[in-house]
């Protein structure tokens, strides 16, 4: 069984021997694949739709684990119990609903020590959860498939409030990236990505590069409006758009990507 570069990147972040929920785990295929690898050594792969999560059952019973992945309908965390895993996995959803269930899941997620998140949009609305609810961003990898970006994010639970603290002062703490240098602080970091951003790989690049094309496209449709309230926020875009221009203009170039 080989799995696609993404669930791979994800699944290296499962730590071996662990109790593993995959929510919206469609055909299964990582918590599968991790069970036989070794990664988790119990899985539940959760699913809201039936077709889904008929197709993940056949999917565990032709792997011969139906004794170690639990396949389960449930509307996000719905799917499993406080205290029965240590590692949540969420991949290939919006980051704004993986807020959602992370959020109405909240008391699901005692005895959780680790969460890997793959949000395809709203990687910000994700790390901006994160924090505000305590946990630690460990890491983060950009990576590229089939002519789309991905980031994977993984977060660990802290000791302490002390640790959190500390972790989060100095995760965003101001920096200063490229040459001239442009200094981020943390709101900025919290959109790229604080790790994102200190290895500014070529990945990173190309994702912003996208992403301007994308609002310029948008202040471009704004187009001329009398409304002082319409001619603010076109103006607020076109800076916005200026200062990630900026930020590519000053990264160096030819940096590996981080997959």
């Amino acid at each position: 069984m080989k799995l696609s570069q993404r669930l791979n990147t994800i699944c290296e972040m499962i730590p071996p021997g662990s109790r593993l929920a995959d929510i919206g785990s469609d055909h299964a295929l990582l918590p599968t694949y991790a069970v036989s690898q070794g990664r988790a050594a119990f899985a539940i792969a959760g699913e809201v739709n039936r077709g889904p999560y008929d197709a993940a059952s056949r999917q565990v019973a032709e792997a011969g684990l139906k004794e170690k992945i639990a396949v389960r309908l449930g509307d996000g965390l719905a799917a499993i119990r406080a205290g029965e895993v240590d590692v949540i996995t969420i991949a290939g959803m919006g980051g704004a609903l993986i807020v959602r269930i992370l959020t109405e899941g909240k008391d699901k997620l005692e005895g959780v020590k680790r969460l890997i998140l793959q949000p395809n949009v709203g990687e910000d609305l994700v790390r901006r959860w994160l924090l505000s609810e305590g946990w630690m961003l460990t890491g983060e990898q950009i990576l590229e498939e089939e002519g789309k970006i991905y980031e994977v994010l993984t977060a660990d639970r802290g000791e302490s409030a002390e640790q959190v603290r500390e972790h989060r002062d100095r995760l965003y703490a101001e920096i200063e990236i490229g040459e001239p240098p442009i200094t981020l602080g943390r709101e900025r970091l919290l959109d790229f990505g604080p790790f994102l951003a200190r290895e500014a790989s070529d990945v990173f690049r190309e994702k912003w590069t996208g992403e301007i094309a994308k609002l310029e496209r948008v202040a471009g449709s704004m187009g001329r409006s009398e409304s002082e309230d319409a001619r603010g926020k076109k103006e607020a875009l076109e800076r916005h758009i200026q200062f990630l221009k900026e930020v590519l203009a000053c990264l160096p170039k030819d940096k590996p990507s981080s997959n």
